[in-house]
Parts: structure tokens; sequence; C-alpha cells
């Protein structure tokens, strides 16, 4: 035995066998025959991995096209739309479709995910039955091919000040669209370059000559596969990564749509040229406009997590192959990740796309429950949206930190183009900044909790916000915080008080997310303290706010790794005895402890870890991987991730 199995063995351990088929049922849930189509599609068009690098710009786009269009047909991509326009009327099943769906190709997936989830979810959830019966049986199989044109050269994320305009001339009773300028045309619209014939324009609506703020309109950009008049259309060009995807620049020059342009579910224009809506708040009726189209963010989320698993599963497959070193001077040469320091790279990363998986479970369903009516009020959809943000925030970043790691872990053959670094890593990277910045969607989720998800919260813009926190919230916030005492409730955990300095009891999960909760909610009052401070000196509240956006930021990724812990603690007690809730359960210590450590520097400065405390905790993660280190290969197995998607054949045998 060696000292680790020694130790193990005296300690009552007993190494669990995972059975990986019942894990992967676990994990595809209730989607598990959707998933399976999605493999058994991928596994068909397996060569557009090959393509990617073999054809030149223009015909890998057509591949891509063809390939959506031609998964469109086996109705995988079409399950969130009515089935009378030939969906599948499953909400959940379409995003659950999607999060597979990047186990291959990411143009395939992004094509999808502006085709029917942009620009068909724009038209399903901004428009009414006229606009559905028009444009949703062609647009579900493909036929009808569109880009979702939000976004500006010179506005970004500040959709509220875009410059695209739309004036109603009622004797007409016609919308005419202009580009206002250089920063207003629309930019990196996918579908816009080759393959969109409509697209749905954000533009400010001018009715009367009274500007009634952002609206979209269902407008032609092609008409016989000719650039449509007054339509300008210009390529994006070659991007860092998504070559298959045709991004495009989009600019209007007067042109004119009917007045039943408008998507009008919130809002509509009479034939006289009278402006209705039944949201008499103008910022509310935005937000609740941009509220709709949620369901882009839990996409990207789950996409971000599934790219991850990706970039784990070769490199640890690679690690249980790859030799190197002997680890004695008799030995043979030692696998890759026998090495400590080899664990310490994949395995924590490992528990955390757990982690996440359970926690994107968890936002599925609240978007399934609010779009399908179940759940749908709301509150019930500011807190689907923060947790939306969030979870996207902290999914795609971890994408981005876990295939760069992986390509390191591979070494020089990591960098071959036929072990997938190479386009996982061009192509996810984006996956941080497209459906909301992520510092600008932690700043929203930042803004629910400072607002307790009020009423108010869709009608207040960066200063109002302020202002409410100042002169209503920061007394509930602060007080709230203290009541909660977490700080008697983290000692009240641990065996001797503050004196406690030993492994005993890092391993209860109540006391991990005792240490997460009390994190947040310190946090919190701390940042609220801070905005009344500057408020009572009276200085703006804009400038306030900006000074202290590094701890909004970090309340707000606190707030997330909370949930994303309790998602998951939650989902092992769930669990039946067995092997595979004991592999579970390490996975989550496993996830909590690193969690906690990596911003051990918090918890001491804030008297919540001792030196010796601490460093109990790192050797608890270095005993975890041990134990994680032989179930490896089964936990990324258990993904149920197609071979021909790994594409490694050196690497993974």
């Amino acid at each position: 035995m060696t000292t680790d199995e020694t130790t193990a063995a005296h300690a009552g351990y007993v190494q669990p066998e995972v059975d990986v088929r019942a894990l992967t049922e676990l994990l595809d849930g209730e989607y598990a025959e959707v998933r399976d189509l999605v493999r058994a599609n991928l596994v068909t068009h397996a060569s557009v991995l090959e393509e990617a690098d073999e054809l030149d710009i223009d015909t890998f786009r057509e591949r891509v096209r063809e390939r959506v269009v031609e998964m469109a047909a086996t109705g995988q991509t079409g399950m969130g739309f009515p089935r009378r326009y030939g969906g599948g009327d499953d909400i959940g099943a379409s995003i659950a479709a999607f999060e597979t769906l990047a186990f291959g190709d990411l143009s395939v997936l992004v094509k999808v995910g502006v085709q029917f989830g942009l620009f068909g979810g724009a038209i399903l959830h901004l428009g009414t039955v006229r606009h559905h019966d028009a444009y949703l049986p062609d647009l579900v199989t493909g036929k009808l091919m569109g880009c979702f044109a939000m976004t500006e050269t010179g506005h970004g994320s500040n959709v509220q000040a875009l410059g695209t305009v739309a004036r109603y001339d009622a004797a007409a009773q016609e919308f005419v669209i202009t580009t206002e300028g250089e920063q207003a045309r629309k930019d990196y619209i996918g579908n816009a370059a080759r393959h969109g014939e409509v697209a749905v324009v954000f533009a400010q609506l001018e009715v009367g000559g009274k500007p009634e703020g952002v609206h979209a309109f269902v407008v032609p950009i092609r008409v016989g596969g000719e650039v449509a008049p007054g339509v300008g259309i210009e390529d994006d060009g070659r991007k860092m990564g998504l070559n298959g995807v045709d991004n495009g620049r989009i600019r209007f020059d007067g042109v004119r749509v009917p007045r039943e342009a408008l998507l009008n579910r919130f809002a509509d224009v009479t034939p006289e040229g009278v402006y209705t809506s039944p949201i008499d708040n103008p910022d509310r009726r935005f937000f609740t406009m941009l509220g709709t189209l949620v369901q882009g963010r839990v996409s990207v989320g789950g996409a971000g997590v599934s790219s991850a698993k990706v970039a784990l599963a070769v490199a640890t497959k690679y690690a249980l192959r790859r030799r190197q070193f002997p680890a004695s001077s008799q030995g043979d040469e030692q696998l890759l990740l026998d090495y400590g320091l080899h664990q310490r790279r994949l395995l924590p990363l490992i528990a955390r796309t757990y982690a996440l998986h359970f926690a994107q479970d968890v936002v599925r369903t609240q978007l399934h429950d609010v779009f399908s009516g179940t759940g749908d009020d709301p509150q019930a959809r500011r807190l689907l949206e923060s947790r939306a943000a969030g979870t996207k925030a902290l999914g795609t970043w971890h994408a981005t930190r876990v295939v760069q790691e992986c390509r390191e872990a591979c070494g020089g053959a990591g960098y071959l183009a036929v072990n997938r670094f190479a386009a996982l890593k061009a192509d996810s990277d984006i996956f941080t900044t497209f459906e909301g910045d992520n510092h600008v969607l932690l700043q929203l989720v930042a803004k629910g909790l400072l607002t307790h998800y009020a009423s108010e919260f869709e009608d207040l813009d960066q200063l109002g916000m302020v202002r409410y926190v100042t002169n209503l919230a920061v007394e509930t916030v602060i007080e709230k915080t203290s009541a909660h005492k977490l700080l008697e409730r983290v000692r009240d955990l641990l065996p001797g008080g503050d004196e406690w300095d030993q492994e005993a009891g890092l391993l209860d999960s109540e006391y991990q997310l005792a240490m997460v909760r009390y994190r947040e909610e310190h946090m919190l009052a701390g940042l609220a303290r801070r905005l009344k401070r500057g408020i009572d000196q009276k200085r703006d509240p804009g400038v306030v706010f900006s000074q202290v956006q590094d701890h909004v930021i970090a309340v707000a990724h606190a707030h997330v790794e909370r949930l994303v812990l309790e998602a998951f603690v939650e989902r092992v007690r769930a669990l039946p005895d067995g092997g595979n809730k004991v592999a579970l359960g390490l996975l989550c210590d496993l996830f909590a402890l690193s969690t906690i450590e990596a911003d051990r520097a918090w918890f001491m400065e804030h008297g919540r870890l001792t030196v010796q405390r601490s460093k109990a905790i790192s050797r608890e993660v270095n005993g975890l991987c041990r134990k994680v280190r032989p179930l490896a290969g089964d936990l990324v197995d258990a993904w149920g991730i197609p071979s021909e998607m790994l594409r490694a054949p050196d690497l993974v045998g």
C-alpha cells in the first residue's frame, strides 16, 4: 500500500465504484432522449470538425449552413417553438439540445443560436400571431434564415442608447428605418454577411416626432438573394474564431417597412399614428422586452460548460495514457495524472464543471417554468434574469480558463489543430462577451441583490439604483445580513470554535455553505455601506457607483458561487446511497474547499480562517484530489461526449 492508500484505509475510506451509465443518465436528466438525438446528429456530421480546418471561409460558411438545415430537419433545433409551427413546445428541451450541441463544432452551434435562439426567439417572444404565422413555419425548418440586429458599433451593451431610428409615416402607414451615423450601424451580426434574408432590427421608435424608446421591427435585408434596396451590408471578415458564421455590418438608408413589421407584443402603433402599450413605464417596458430574450444567456452559459467538458475529457484521457519521468530509480515512467501537481491542475476543474452543470440544471428549469407559464410571475422573472446572468458569466469564464489549462496540460500535442484545443480556444473565447459582457451581467446580479429584486428592479437605471439603495435599502441590507448572524453560525459549526484548527469538520457541507454565505452577505453589507457613505457626502451617485464597481463585481461573483454550491449540495443529498453518491460527494467537497482556498486571503482578512485552518483546507484539497484521481476517467466519460467529437487520436487513444 502507498502512504496515501494506508491513510485512506485507516480513515475508513473505501474507493467508490462509479456506474458510468447511471451517472450519464443522472446528468442527462429528463432530456436524455433529446441529448441522444443531438449526439447522433453530431456523429453523423462529425466531418465538419475537419472541414473547419480544411475549407476556405466561404465554402465552410456554406457547409455550416447546410449542417444547420440538416439538423433542423431532425427536430433538434426547433424544440422551443410551438407545435403548430413545427416545434416541440418545450423550452427546457431546446436548451438541453443546445448544451449538447456544444460538444461539436462551435460555428454550427452559434449559427443555430443566431437562427433559432436570437432571430427565432425574438419573433416568438416579441411578436404576435401575425408574425408567428408569417415567419415561424419557414424559420423552424431553416428555409428562412434571419438575423438579430441589436448590437451597434458605438453602443455595445447600452441598448437603450441605440442610434438606429424607426420613424412612423402615418400617411403611408409605414416605418422608415435609418442608420444615423457610423456609430449606429449594426455590427457583428450573425447571418448578415451571406445568408440572412430578414432581420429583427432594434431601433429607437419615433411616432409623431415623439421618441418612444427601443422597439423591434422585422426588416427584409435581401430579396431574391440580392441585398434589398436601401440596405447596405458589409462582411466583418475573418474573426479570431467561429469563421463558419457570416458576421456582418448592416446600414439602413430610409428603408420602409409596413406598420405590421413592428413586433407588437408589448407596444403597438395604430394606423393613425397613436402609440399604445399595456406597460405605461417606458423603462419597465424596455426591460420587460429584453427579459423575454433571457433564453440566449441560459444557452450560452450551458454551452460554455459543455466546451469545458470537451477540453477536460481530452486532457484527462491524455493524462491517463501519457507517462513522463520515473517516480523512482527502478520504476517505470509515471502517468501524468499520478503527479500531485497535474491532479491539482485538472481535478478541481472537473469538480467545478460538475458544479456548474447542476447550477445550469436549476436555471434551465427556472427558464422553462417561467416561459411555459407554470412559474411565471414578476418576481420569478427577476430572479431568472439575475440567475441567468450570473450563471452565464461564471460558466463562460470557466470555459476560457479550462481550455487554456487543458491545452497546457497536453504539452506540445495540445497545440496541434487535430486535438480540438485550437478550435475550442478560438471559438469559445467570445462566449465571455456575447449575450452580455460578463462584467456588465454581474452588475445586473448585484443590482438585484441590492434592491432585493423589488418591483422597481426593471425601472432603475444606474443612478436610480444608487438612489434607491441609499434611500430605502441600505438599512434593510445591513439589518438582513446582521440578523443572519452568520459569524456565529460559522463558529458553531466548528468543533472548538475559533480555537479549532484541525481537518475534522471541513467536509461538512453546512460548514462549506456557511462560509460562502458569510462571504456574500458580508460583501453585500459592505457595498451598501460604501454607497450610502458616498451619497451622505453629497457626491454624485454615478461617480459613487463607478468607484465601487470592484466591490459590485465581487459581491455578485460571491453570490453566484454560493448558488452554484447550493445546487451541487442539494443534488448530492438527493441521490440514493451508492458509489455515484460517494463520487459526487468527493467532487462537491473538492469544489467547495478549492473555492474557499482560492479566496483564502478574503476569509483570513475577515477573521474566518486562521493560518492553521487555511493550511488544513489545502491539505484536504490535496487529499480529495488523490481520492478523485482513480475516478477521473469515469467522471469525464459520464458526460457522454461522442468519441468523434474529441478528435484527438494520439491523446485519447
